[in-house]
Order: C-alpha cells, then structure tokens, then sequence
C-alpha cells in the first residue's frame, strides 16, 4: 500500500517563457483558465498502467495521494521506483480489488499500441488481431472496469491514442463508452488534443472523463495566439557525439525517404523545425531516432538525448532516467504529456467540487470543440 507524499516538482521550464510566467509549476502565460488552480481537498488517486509515472507527477502537483500504482515492465518500474521511492505492483490482472486501498480518482494511460495507427498497421501486416482481439493488451481496458466496479471512485481520467476514437469503425469506442456509462453508470466525457500548445511536439491523444455523479464540467482550453513552445527550447547545449547518426543510416534515411516520394507516399524521416514542433515521439525511436532529427547545419543531424526527451514530454529537470537510452526512449515515448494530464485533471478536481447536476443516463459528446448532450440510446444510433 503506498501511503507517502512526495515533495512537489517543478516542471521543465521552457527557456523562451523561463522569464515571462510561471503558472503552477508549469511555464505557460497567465492567461490560460485552465491553470486556475482547482480549490478541492486532498485526494487520493490509483496509478494503472502508470509506466514511468506521468499521471503521479501531474496528480501529486494538484494535492492528490497515491495509494496504489501498477504496471507490468519491469523496466518501467524501475525508473517508477527510482523517482517515486515505491515500485509498483505488476500485472494488473493478477491484483484482486480488493487489495487496492480505497480512492477518489482512478487514473490510466492503457496500453495504446492494439488501437494506434501504427501498432494496427504492423499488426495487420504480420497477420496479428489488433484492437480488443489482442488478448495480450487489448483486452486490458476491461480491468480497467473491474477495478470502477469494485471501488466506485468519484472520478476516473483515461488517455489514451487519437485512433481510439475511430478503430474498427469507431465500434471498439463505442464498447468502451457503452462500459462506462450504461454497465458502470458514469457520465462521460471525451476529447481530443494536441500537446503542442504545452510542448513542442505535435502529440494528438484523446482524454476520457468520467464522474459517478453528473458535474457541471469543462475542458481546459489552450490560446497560445501563435506564442506555442519551440523545438529549441528543450535542446541540451553540449551532446553527445555518438547521438548524431552515422554516414551510413543518413544516406539510408534519405534514400528511403526519396523512394517513397517518388511512390506518393509519406514516409520518411521527420527533420526538425527547431523554431516549430516536432513529430510526434514514439516508443520506436530507439531503432533509428528518424520521426524527430535535430539539424546540425552541414554536419549529419543526430537523435534526441533522452533528457531532450524527457523535456519533450514535460517532465521535470530532476526527474531520473536510470535505464539505458533504449530503455529511456521506449519509456517517454509511451509516456503521456505531463502539463497536459495536470491541465485535465485541474479541470476534473474543478468539477468534482461542483454541486452535482441532474442528467440521468447521459453522455456529454464532444464534436468539433462543441459539447452536445445526447441520450444513450441516441449515442448508439450515432456511433454504433
């Protein structure tokens, strides 16, 4: 049982607002009513899934205890216990529930790879079931329902790829929706975002909210009015040499990138616009580094460092990275975005400490940044 409170950390400061704002901990302008922070008592929250703790930092920031956190990696947990003082629990499906202490707020970042592009893509071409067919991680979500069912937490935040929203013909969400809200009760909230108002990095990830009482609730919103973080900003001023690709993977990265041009295709490595965002990180990046490269003028350009990484995905400066560089990568790139996940979770404190609204058996749609309410049946005739 994890009972401690760890001291609060200070995100990673972006070098371009270092001197301009401070927010929370987190660098961003004032003007963002997302960083209002939520007045709500303590709280105590569940970690599943938690890898190398992203949620634990956003929640721990906002007041919340950890009671609980799991996750099946070994190197993971190593990385978790090196930073959070705990090791969390393995395999969630080996964890009665009623061996997880009682909690506020369940959180998880399940396993993304059964529904994301490129895990559906590799699946498909190997002949493998992706989706809930993936016996090994699809069906994980369904642990998540076991332990809502068990403990009835007041709130719950999921995360999870932007291609969940549309796999298999936007049928395995609606599995997911009609769990939450018709099997378990829970008025729910969906949307999509993109980190790159927080971080420089081009990151879509949907986020799943769901209360046990209906809130009045809303989500955060980013202005950034063209003032967004820039690649640069996370750059480490000394690198390694051995980060810069070699004369051979350059020249297969552009031969390869120049056969798909000439077939129409996308592909390619991803060269970085150091005053722009990134691609997207991946947990691949280990293998060749090619979807974000830093230029380096006339010499090849290199791989992000780890640490260069960490501050991709908002992490702070004192966080430990104590596995290898391929370790590190597979981690931060599975990982969710830290000022992003407090940004949410800001947003659902805020709402849990709303009086309870009346609205039986509905769920709130989010469709092109507007919130429509539908009925259940409603959302199934839509949906299904």
């Amino acid at each position: 049982m994890v009972r401690e409170r760890q001291p609060r950390q200070r995100f990673y400061l972006l070098k371009s607002f270092a001197q301009k704002h401070s927010v929370l901990g987190i660098q961003t302008a004032p003007r963002y009513s997302v960083f209002v922070m939520a007045r709500t008592k303590s709280f105590r929250f569940v970690d599943l899934f938690c890898g190398i703790g992203g949620f634990r930092i956003a929640l721990q920031s906002l007041g919340g205890t950890c009671v609980f956190s799991s996750d099946w990696d070994k190197y993971a947990r190593q990385t978790y216990s090196a930073n959070f003082g705990v090791e969390p629990a393995g395999d969630i499906r080996e964890v009665e529930a009623r061996d997880i202490p009682t909690f506020d707020v369940l959180t998880a970042g399940f396993p993304c790879q059964p529904f994301s592009i490129s895990g559906v893509s590799k699946k498909n071409s190997l002949g493998r079931p992706h989706g809930f067919a993936d016996l090994t991680q699809g069906t994980l979500f369904f642990e998540i329902v076991r332990i809502l069912k068990a403990h009835k937490p007041r709130a719950f935040i999921l995360e999870n790829v932007r291609n969940l929203r549309s796999h298999d013909g936007g049928r395995t969400f609606d599995v997911i929706l009609r769990s939450l809200t018709q099997d378990l009760g829970y008025d729910v909230h969906f949307k999509i975002f993109d980190a790159k108002h927080l971080v420089p990095q081009h990151r879509e990830r949907i986020f799943i909210v769901g209360f046990r009482e209906p809130r009045q609730f809303a989500w955060p919103s980013f202005d950034r009015q063209g003032d967004e973080p820039k690649l640069r900003d996370i750059l480490e001023e000394s690198v390694d040499p051995k980060y810069t690709l070699s004369n051979k993977l350059w020249d297969y990265l552009q031969r390869y990138a120049a056969k798909h041009r000439a077939a129409g295709n996308g592909f390619g490595f991803g060269l970085g616009n150091l005053d722009g965002s990134s691609r997207t990180l991946s947990a691949r990046y280990y293998k060749d580094g090619s979807e974000i490269l830093v230029p380096q003028g006339e010499n090849n350009p290199r791989r992000l460092t780890p640490r260069e990484c960490a501050r991709l995905m908002g992490y702070p400066e004192t966080y430990k990275i104590v596995v290898s560089d391929t370790q590190a990568y597979k981690q931060f790139g599975n990982s969710v975005v830290v000022p992003l996940v407090k940004a949410v979770a800001n947003a659902t404190l805020k709402a849990l400490g709303t009086p309870e609204v009346f609205r039986p058996r509905q769920l709130s749609l989010i469709e092109g940044g507007r919130a429509a309410v539908a009925t259940i049946p409603e959302r199934v005739a839509n949906y299904g």
